[in-house]
């Protein structure tokens, strides 16, 4: 397929990896996440690198540059440019938090499917 067609909230409220990349072109990447209760993404910062966020399931905190805090919920979005420290947070102790985000230019190997973040964290620690 040229580029990405999808049922993206059926793909990601069904997604139960940490991280698993849908689609990688030359500019953008489109990658579906979960987030176990009280789990975390990391602090993290992609200093050429756009992020696109959208919650499709529960409540998360986003912490950017380490101070500035929201709270999201389904349905909302948030973009965090380049060069921005943030960290996303699963704010429910019981549920999963469900979420895609959009990279510009592409952050992850297409392809990737990370089931847990220690996954995730083993894999980055490699490169």
């Amino acid at each position: 397929m040229t580029g990405f067609v999808g049922a993206i909230e059926q793909l990601t409220l069904e997604n139960d990896h940490f991280r698993k990349v849908l689609f990688t072109g030359p500019f953008s990447q489109l990658v579906v996440m979960s987030l176990e209760p009280g789990e975390d993404i990391g602090n993290e910062v992609h200093d050429d690198v756009d992020q696109f966020f959208r919650i499709e399931q529960g409540e998360a905190k986003f912490v950017l540059n380490n101070e500035e805090e929201h709270i999201v919920h389904d349905g909302d979005a948030v973009i965090v440019p380049a060069g921005t420290w943030h960290n996303v947070l699963n704010n429910s102790s019981t549920e999963p938090m469900k979420l895609y985000t959009v990279y510009t230019p592409p952050e992850h190997p297409d392809g990737t499917v990370h089931k847990t973040k220690a996954e995730a964290e083993a894999a980055e620690h490699h490169h």
